[in-house]
């Protein structure tokens, strides 16, 4: 696929996406960027280290923008504080080429990814259940109401 065709796929797989999903995509991105520059620190390529590195820092300063506290201030400050270190670690990396520093910040990235699909699995069964539900259940009717006694 050339890179044109490239760019329009991915902007419109980001355009039809829904939160959730963009908010794994970040993750993905994050995790992408993170590994290609691991993969250039051992060889001293510190160009590409930096260009993505780069690019992974402004993921996580998207995800920690893109947190509501209003909504929950405690898992909030948690994420935010989750999000700083590895950030931080990015950056560590980036000025000390620091391997170590990627592995951290990639642990905690690839467990954040597992968790965030498994929320979504999680949210795809409760929201096929409540469909399920609505279709399982008749509309309430006049005809309804009259054939049920509630006496013996």
């Amino acid at each position: 696929m050339n890179n044109q065709a490239a760019q329009n796929y991915l902007r419109t797989k980001v355009m039809t996406a829904t939160p959730e999903q963009l908010q794994l995509m970040l993750y993905d991105g994050a995790i992408r960027f993170t590994e290609q520059a691991r993969a250039a620190l051992p060889l001293k390529n510190y160009e590409v280290s930096y260009t993505c590195l780069s690019r992974a820092q402004k993921i996580i300063t998207e995800l920690s923008s893109s947190l509501r506290h209003e909504l929950a201030p405690e898992m909030c400050g948690k994420l935010a504080a989750l999000y700083n270190f590895v950030y931080f670690k990015l950056v560590e990396a980036n000025i000390e080429h620091k391997v170590q520093s990627l592995d951290e910040a990639l642990n905690i990235l690839r467990y954040q990814r597992e968790t965030w699909v498994l929320l979504l699995d999680k949210l795809g069964k409760s929201k096929a259940a409540a469909v399920a539900t609505k279709i399982d259940l008749p509309a309430p009717n006049a005809h309804m109401e009259a054939s049920i006694s509630m006496q013996g």
